[in-house]
């Protein structure tokens, strides 16, 4: 979870290939409508969001039925947009990918075929409500010490 442009869905499929699990790409569950508004420039709200998330609570219910560990890469911005997303779930852990404002815009600038654009950033950090318990993983470090430090952290909830 996290702002746009700070890495998930690379996190995500590294994490998924070092894990074996499940990647789940949350931007492919967008409806039309949201990707369209997202691409003129307009944040979305919580009614736009939430059928979304609810989407995405019933992919991972699914792959939890089928014995199936899944990733998810979604912004998850609001402690409501998580709970949204973990409802009815045992298990879940988020990871907030955390950066400043200017590391993450260089890195949205460079960013090619993407519908959320720069300009969306700001919007996305005032909406953003920093969990408390997530794994919390610098966008500056590099995507195998992001892997590293997810799957030590990973460790180390699983034995306590």
């Amino acid at each position: 979870m996290g702002v746009s442009g700070t890495g998930k869905s690379t996190l995500g499929r590294a994490l998924s290939e070092s894990l074996a699990w499940r990647f789940v790409e949350g931007d492919d569950f967008h409806p039309r409508e949201n990707v369209e508004k997202m691409s003129r420039g307009e944040p979305l709200n919580d009614d736009d969001r939430r059928p979304w998330l609810d989407q995405l609570n019933r992919e991972i219910e699914k792959d939890h039925r089928r014995g199936v560990r899944s990733i998810v890469a979604c912004s998850a911005l609001k402690k409501r947009y998580r709970d949204w997303l973990a409802h009815g779930l045992e298990g879940v852990q988020f990871v907030f990918l955390c950066g400043t404002r200017d590391v993450i815009l260089d890195r949205l600038r460079d960013r090619r075929g993407h519908f959320m654009p720069p300009d969306l950033l700001d919007s996305q950090i005032a909406a953003l409500e920093p969990p408390e318990d997530a794994i919390f993983v610098p966008v500056k470090l590099s995507t195998e010490q992001q892997v590293a430090e997810v799957v030590r952290q990973l460790s180390d909830v699983n034995e306590a």
